[in-house]
């Protein structure tokens, strides 16, 4: 077989970099990771998991610290201010790629933070009271076609991720259904499951159990595939084919301009952490699928988002508290 120039330069390229990622010398002292929210959140429960793991591969501490407020953008910024060495991440969830486009921030998600790592997946469920007799996606339709204006739906806050999940459904289907926001996600099901809000639109891991209660019955999911956990459940993409949406995720974040070799050691390392077998199967009882996508592609993932949420919150003008 013979080897053009151009496949012996790729191969050369690849083996120094396999060379430079081994070498580089990271992490020599303790690593923190910046959570932006309340601690005992999903974000916040995932990232001690994955950094009690590093603590095991690097054998450095890595602390996992709260910083709250502005929806997340205060521990956004004090990241991207933080030095471009790898010895301070962030771990967020989807939002952070609407947070600018919601409010004025200090940082630019596209160019002042680099994404290393995408740990997990995670979907959406939309769930409506039991009591409003609904089935089907089609027959919900059908009823907020017949009462514009008179369901509703509830949302963790305005721009929250059950309030933008629940506008692009409104988009897609052309229905008129209110928005009642309150003060995070845990009180919104406690309105859907008394019954002063008529549907919900959140997370698997939050929904199961109010569906298991008899309640609340699911009518759609999103993404492009059934989950093993609600298996009847058919997908929004079912609906709508031409419908291209990533699922939401977690992710680990760095400062833009942190070295390649060490951003790529960190994705490695994580990846190998999230796709083990034991942590599989702790994430699965989340309601969280593993995946460890690297920079590249993450990348991708993140513009995409980037863009297709923001064009939903254009169109439908709207900002967070």
């Amino acid at each position: 077989m013979t080897i053009t120039f151009k496949q012996l330069t790729l191969f050369i390229i690849a083996f120094f970099l396999c060379l430079s990622v081994k070498a580089v010398d990271f992490p020599n002292r303790p690593v923190k990771i910046i959570v932006p929210f309340a601690p005992g959140g999903t974000l916040d429960v995932t990232a001690r998991l994955i950094a009690a793991k590093l603590h095991d591969t690097w054998g450095q501490a890595v602390v996992v610290e709260n910083k709250l407020g502005g929806n997340g953008a205060i521990g956004a910024d004090f990241v991207v201010r933080s030095p471009p060495d790898g010895y301070t991440l962030m771990y967020n969830g989807t939002l952070i790629v609407v947070t600018q486009q919601l409010q004025k921030v200090n940082f630019d998600i596209l160019k002042d933070l680099v994404g290393v790592v995408q740990p997990v997946i995670y979907y959406h469920v939309l769930g409506v009271n039991a009591k409003l007799g609904v089935n089907n996606l089609n027959e919900l339709i059908e009823l907020a076609k017949k009462q514009p204006g008179h369901l509703n739906y509830g949302s963790g806050g305005m721009g929250s991720s059950l309030h933008l999940y629940m506008e692009r459904m409104k988009s897609l289907t052309k229905v008129d259904i209110a928005h009642i926001p309150y003060k995070g996600s845990a009180p919104a099901m406690q309105a859907l499951m008394s019954g002063e809000v008529d549907m919900v639109f959140d997370t698997s891991f939050s929904m199961i159990p109010l569906i298991k209660s008899g309640r609340v019955k699911p009518i759609v999911v999103s993404g492009d595939k059934r989950l093993d956990s609600l298996p009847n459940v058919p997908t929004l993409e079912s609906y709508f084919p031409s419908l291209s949406e990533e699922p939401g995720w977690h992710g680990i974040f760095a400062p833009n301009a942190t070295p390649k070799a060490v951003v790529q050691k960190i994705a490695n390392d994580v990846k190998a952490i999230v796709t083990s077998q034991d942590m599989i199967n702790r994430f699965k009882e989340m309601e969280f699928q593993s995946t460890g996508v690297g920079p590249d592609a993450f990348s991708e993932i993140i513009k995409k988002d980037f863009d297709t949420w923001g064009k939903l919150i254009r169109e439908n003008n709207i900002h967070s508290d």
